[in-house]
């Protein structure tokens, strides 16, 4: 049997980064072999307050650690691709093989900050596609020259990796899914009833996903009691249980503060799998695992961290094996 790689999520929104480079230090410690970054310019709400840059936090967390490491971006708006092809290059030669980027098509909250129109989902997604085609392009060596929704120049990157990069496409519906499936190296989804994650995961196989990893990031929320780990996710998480085709619209802070006044403590279970047993937790884990599920992230979403990577390194992450 072999252990399932397990990576603990750093939430940029949440934390501060020197807070968040102990916790990852602190995160291999305890077992886990992965971490995954977010990659925001504003946190999800006004009580989580934080909005460090993921880019340079990177570099100092794969120097502080021997993980591997990912991150989620939205390329074509916010970030130019050329620039985010140089990003992943620059940290791919520095660290062999222990980074890769998922890409998916941004959130407004994030991306309307550069005053440019906000298209809508499948003009993103085209966006979107021409985007990983001009990075595979740079990073293979070519000079680039693109005139299309994203817009390029003789553009050419001169330190690269020896290796071509992993591009992981970013899917919270089946649709989606299903297209990334023909072109990304691999798919990363958010944590769902096993039923939904099957289709998902079926959805992206059908598309030309076969053979292909599976990465899961998993919203849960773990502390020393089951009210202290409920109270911990509503109190930072409430504005994240909502539809995809709501969240990737709201403007700001304040509107998600406005939408997560509707939601109740007792409503969080839908998105976020609370509980203060580790032996429940990993049921759940193991159930993601036999839907056919490569890699595990896991972000827990209350602000007790560091009690959480401690548990989960004893109680939980040796027993999620294959």
């Amino acid at each position: 049997m072999t252990k399932i790689k397990v990576g603990y999520h750093a939430s940029h929104e949440q934390f501060k980064p020197s807070e968040l480079t102990t916790f990852v230090k602190q995160a291999q410690q305890s077992g886990f072999t992965n971490a995954l970054s977010s990659d925001h310019f504003f946190p999800w709400g006004e009580t989580q307050g934080e909005s460090g840059f993921a880019w340079s936090w990177l570099g100092a967390a794969m120097q502080a650690t021997d993980m591997h490491y990912g991150i989620v971006n939205a390329p074509g708006q916010r970030y130019h691709p050329a620039i985010i092809a140089q990003a992943v290059a620059t940290l791919c030669e520095m660290f062999p093989h222990r980074f890769w980027i998922a890409v998916g098509s941004g959130q407004f909250l994030n991306e309307h900050i550069t005053a440019e129109r906000w298209p809508a989902k499948k003009e993103r997604n085209q966006r979107l596609k021409e985007c990983v085609d001009i990075m595979r392009a740079l990073w293979a060596g070519e000079s680039v020259t693109h005139d299309g929704m994203v817009q390029v120049y003789d553009a050419k990157l001169y330190t690269r990796p020896d290796y071509m990069p992993a591009i992981v496409g970013a899917a919270l519906t089946e649709q989606t899914a299903r297209w990334v499936g023909s072109w990304a190296d691999a798919m990363i989804t958010t944590s769902r009833p096993p039923d939904e994650l099957k289709r998902m995961i079926d959805a992206f196989r059908a598309g030309g996903g076969e053979g292909k990893p599976v990465y899961l990031k998993v919203q849960l929320s773990y502390d020393t009691s089951l009210a202290q780990a409920t109270e911990g996710a509503h109190q930072q998480w409430r504005n994240n249980v909502f539809a995809s085709s709501l969240l990737s619209d709201i403007r700001s802070p304040v509107g998600f503060d406005a939408a997560g006044a509707l939601v109740r403590p007792e409503d969080m279970q839908s998105g976020v799998r609370i509980s203060d047993s580790t032996e429940q937790h990993v049921e759940w884990l193991s159930r993601d695992i036999e839907a056919g599920v490569s890699e595990l992230y896991l972000h827990n979403v209350n602000l007790n961290q560091s009690n959480f990577i401690t548990m989960f390194g004893e109680k939980v992450l040796p027993h999620l094996n294959r």
